[in-house]
C-alpha cells in the first residue's frame, strides 16, 4: 500500500481495514469528496479528513475545536500544540493549514492505528507535525512546564474518554504544561443529567479562572447523548466571536460561560485520581454511521 490508501483498477478509492492495537480500524472513502476519508475504529466514528482541503471539519465537533482554535491567537499566527488523542490526525492538519509554522506533537496510544494512518493517509511536507505511540497521560506528565500554547484533548478508548484522563490531576498536569495565555481544549460526550460532565467543568474549574462550554440546545437540554466542546484558559476567550461561529454551523451550537455555565455545574466537584471513572458508554446508535 506504501503512502496511498489503496485503489481498484478504475482508481476509485476502496476501503481499507486493518486489525490495529485495539480494534479494527477501517478507512472508508467519501464518494463526495475525491481524497477524504472516514476512519472508524470498531464501527465507532474515529475522524473525518479531507487530504486536499484540509480545513474542511466534516463532524460538528472538529468544527467546534477549529473554532476555538481560530480564536486563540491572531490569524496565521503559529502555535505549539500538544494533541492528545491522534485519530485521523484531523485537527493537526487543520493547524498546520491555517497556522503555517505551528510545531504540533501528537501522542497516539494506538502504534497500530498511528502506523495505519501514517501510511494510508500521509500528512504533507514540511507539516511540523511530530507524532508519537504512547500514553497520554504519561506523556503529558513527562511533557516540559510552560511548552505549549493549546492542549486539546481527544481520547476515547472505544467510545470512553479513560479514566486517567478525567481527574483533577490530570487538569492540572494540562495546566502545568500549558503557557500562562495557553488554552485546553476537550471533546468529551455526556447525557443528562450530565453527572461526568459537570465533574469535568468542576476538575478545570479548580485550575483554570476561565471556561467556555459548546454544545448543541437538543444536548444540554438533555433531549440526547451527544458531544460537549470544553475550553480552559487563564484568560477571558473570545467568546463574542464563538457564539457568532458555532450559531453559523449546519448543526448550530450554543456557548455557556459566566454565571450560566456555573449553575450548570452546579455543586459538582473535581474528581480525584481514585475516584476517576471513564466517560458514559454511548447508548446504542448514538454515534453509528449508515
Amino acid at each position: 500500500m506504501n503512502d496511498q490508501v489503496s485503489r481498484q483498477a478504475n482508481d476509485d478509492p476502496v476501503p481499507v481495514s486493518r486489525a490495529v492495537d485495539h480494534g479494527v480500524a477501517k478507512l472508508m472513502p467519501d464518494v463526495d469528496r475525491e481524497r477524504a476519508w472516514l476512519l472508524t475504529v470498531d464501527g465507532a466514528p474515529q475522524s473525518y479528513v479531507d487530504l486536499d482541503e484540509p480545513t474542511h471539519l466534516e463532524f460538528e465537533y472538529a468544527r467546534r475545536l477549529g473554532h476555538v482554535l481560530d480564536t486563540v491567537a491572531g490569524p496565521g499566527r503559529p502555535l505549539d500544540a500538544l494533541h492528545l488523542g491522534g485519530g485521523a490526525l484531523t485537527l493537526p492538519r487543520y493547524l498546520a493549514a491555517t497556522r503555517p509554522g505551528s510545531r504540533q506533537d501528537v501522542v497516539e496510544f494506538d502504534h497500530g492505528l498511528l502506523d495505519l494512518v501514517a501510511e494510508c493517509l500521509p500528512l504533507p511536507a514540511g507539516a511540523g507535525i511530530a507524532l508519537h505511540a504512547a500514553d497520554a497521560r504519561a506523556w503529558l506528565e513527562a511533557a516540559p512546564d510552560d511548552s505549549a500554547d493549546v492542549l486539546v484533548a481527544d481520547v476515547f478508548g472505544g467510545s470512553r474518554v479513560p479514566a486517567a484522563l478525567t481527574s483533577l490531576a490530570y487538569a492540572r498536569q494540562a495546566g502545568r504544561v500549558l503557557r500562562g495565555d495557553g488554552v485546553y481544549l476537550a471533546n468529551l460526550a455526556d447525557s443528562a443529567p450530565f453527572g461526568f460532565l459537570r465533574s469535568q467543568l468542576a476538575n478545570l474549574a479548580a485550575v483554570f479562572e476561565e471556561l467556555v462550554l459548546i454544545a448543541e440546545p437538543a444536548v444540554l437540554r438533555g433531549r440526547r447523548f451527544g458531544n460537549a466542546v470544553l475550553a480552559a484558559a487563564h484568560r477571558p476567550l473570545d467568546v463574542t466571536a464563538l457564539a457568532r461561529r458555532t450559531a453559523s454551523d449546519a448543526f448550530p451550537a450554543r456557548v455557556e460561560h459566566g454565571p450560566g455555565l456555573r449553575r450548570f455545574v452546579g455543586d459538582a466537584r473535581p474528581v480525584r485520581d481514585e475516584d476517576a471513572v471513564p466517560s458514559p458508554e454511548p447508548p446504542e446508535g448514538a454515534f453509528g454511521i449508515g
